[in-house]
């Protein structure tokens, strides 16, 4: 009995399967990194340029992410376009933060939007140029705690069209990690998935200032 309570609780599950068919799915999650967070846990290990002093990162794009409304998402999709260029994912740097970013990014969820590598950079970035990002975060000179509604309720005044149900905060090591805002394949703003829909609850979460 127990084994298939397991196995319909399995199948209940979304599927994370990897090499569909590239341009099938059903709207975009762009995922904004809160850079000093990633720092902190991963970037210094890896002596990443990205958290160099002085570089001033805050919110950068981490992906564009192809998504299916009932749960999941496409990865390293099968497609004949081809690779990006160097000078391609270079050009993206400004806003991702490393070139080595942009290329992960493609390889694992570009190749599934159906676009060339030129026109999915180019939507990712009109979708991150879209977005505002609260002043108040982009001059942050102290570590602060606050909770992690707050960060939600900054980038809904600053973007007066974003509705509640269209932005998720995650946190990581209580710390605040990523904004995540759904987007139709138009860009225009839409209510997220369910599995997305997953707020951080922290009443005391860190933000680290930016370097």
């Amino acid at each position: 009995m127990l084994r298939w309570i397991i196995a319909l609780l399995l199948f209940a599950l979304p599927a994370h399967a990897e090499g569909e068919r590239t341009g099938d799915f059903d709207y975009y999650v762009m995922s904004l990194s809160w850079t000093p967070t990633w720092c902190d846990l991963t970037g210094d290990a890896r002596h990443s340029p990205q958290c160099e002093t002085g570089r001033g990162n805050g919110f950068t794009l981490h992906g564009l992410w192809p998504q299916y409304t009932q749960g999941g998402y496409p990865s390293y999709c099968r497609t004949s376009q081809r690779n990006p260029s160097r000078t391609m994912t270079d050009n993206m740097s400004d806003i991702m933060g490393t070139s080595g970013l942009a290329w992960y990014q493609w390889k694992k969820h570009g190749r599934c939007s159906g676009l060339s590598a030129t026109d999915y950079f180019a939507l990712a970035r009109k979708a991150y140029t879209t977005v505002n990002r609260p002043a108040i975060f982009r001059k942050l000179k102290t570590n602060i705690t606050l909770p992690a509604s707050v960060v939600e309720a900054a980038f809904m005044e600053t973007n007066p069209t974003l509705l509640q149900n269209q932005i998720t905060i995650t946190c990581k090591a209580r710390k605040i990690q990523e904004v995540r805002i759904c987007l139709t394949k138009d860009m225009d703003l839409m209510k997220c998935g369910y599995d997305v829909s997953r707020d951080c609850a922290l009443k005391d979460a860190g933000m680290a200032k930016i370097r």
